[in-house]
């Protein structure tokens, strides 16, 4: 399996400092700093670019998940929310939430919802983020 790397590079003090992150692949480039991270400023901030890693990841878990029981998703489109908040002294990321939304025809309900659970146990980027509450709401839309 190939081993992926991205980089970042940071310029100054915390507050008025500024960097970049760069994806290995050179499909993404942008600017983050302490109000893009901690305000409303504009750039990008890790919790952003770990969020957009979560939902392609789960989105990828449930579609293999789902293809294992007989299922084929026609869509699956999922968010994540990743929250960064103070704690003991410093900061952390306390919870991600992910909400999915999935076109499957031939699934009930019930299975719906289990192979969601199942891909959100079994998805790598939940597994490395284990550390933080990873909550799950998941919606079936009809065909």
């Amino acid at each position: 399996m190939p081993v992926r790397a991205s980089s970042a590079q940071w310029q100054g003090d915390l507050k008025s400092g500024q960097g970049t992150m760069r994806l290995g692949s050179g499909a993404y480039e942008g600017a983050y700093s302490f109000p893009s991270r901690f305000e409303s400023g504009k750039g990008t901030n890790p919790e952003e670019l770990i969020a957009a890693a979560h939902a392609g990841c789960f989105s990828m878990a449930f579609s293999m998940i789902l293809g294992n029981a007989g299922f084929t998703p026609t869509r699956i489109d999922t968010t994540a929310k990743v929250h960064l908040e103070p704690k003991d002294g410093g900061f952390a990321i306390t919870r991600i939430d992910l909400v999915t939304e999935a076109v499957v025809p031939g699934i009930d309900a019930e299975t719906f919802q289990t192979q969601a659970t199942v891909a959100k146990e079994n998805c790598p980027v939940s597994k490395v983020l284990a550390g933080a509450s990873i909550s799950l709401e998941a919606k079936l839309v009809a065909a």
